[in-house]
């Protein structure tokens, strides 16, 4: 299989994943209190839509930044983009799981929240799974990346991946404040790069 392949199929379930998202984005309608209090009640919905949102658009253009400079496409690298795939179509039912629970009382809201938590954390695992792949050796990347970039970008990389652990045992006492620490972690990686090539001067390809 070419990288083209991989790239458009990986694509199509992220769109699908992100759309699908809006789909519980809905109110009760007429005859169930003003628009503005529906609005209201559903707060928790918009909330979980906008940190799932950006949460899959940002694992999305580090998946498209780290497949651009990949040389190499093979069984293994295809197996571990689909474990990837796997948890990315199951964000939007943990999303909404989560939005449901969120303001409820007692243990649902608690275990809502920790899966939620957990759903991302395993987002993180098998994205590591690419990364390492990719790292493992220069010839799989079209622009190699030095050693002490790789290991720095290891230890950025994994040091976002324990605050999830957190918000998981977070959830358990707090469910609102794991769901805080889960939209922390987004932000972080907004400005955390997936290596995709040697920094001018200093790597191989360049």
């Amino acid at each position: 299989m070419d990288r083209g392949r991989l790239e458009s199929f990986s694509d199509g379930v992220f769109a699908v994943a992100i759309t699908l998202l809006a789909l519980n984005l809905t109110v009760e309608g007429p005859g169930h209190g003003t628009l503005l209090h529906q609005l209201g009640h559903h707060w928790p919905s918009f909330v979980a839509y906008v940190i799932s949102f950006f949460t899959i658009g940002i694992i999305w253009v580090n998946h498209h930044v780290l497949i651009a400079n990949i040389a190499v496409v093979n069984r293994t690298l295809l197996f571990l983009n689909l474990l990837l795939l796997l948890v990315i179509v199951a964000i939007p039912f943990v999303t909404a799981t989560m939005a449901a629970y969120l303001t409820a009382h007692g243990e649902d809201a608690h275990i809502a929240a920790a899966l939620y938590a957990g759903t991302f954390e395993l987002m993180g695992l098998a994205f590591t799974g690419l990364l390492e792949w990719a790292l493992h050796e220069d010839e799989r990347m079209h622009q190699s990346v030095p050693e002490v970039a790789r290991n720095a970008a290891r230890a950025r990389f994994y040091l976002g991946q324990l605050p999830y652990l957190i918000a998981i045992g977070v959830a358990f006492a707090s469910a609102p404040a794991s769901v805080i620490i889960t939209a922390l972690v987004a932000i972080y990686y907004v400005f955390e790069r997936t290596p995709a090539r040697a920094p001018a001067g200093r790597g191989a390809g360049v």
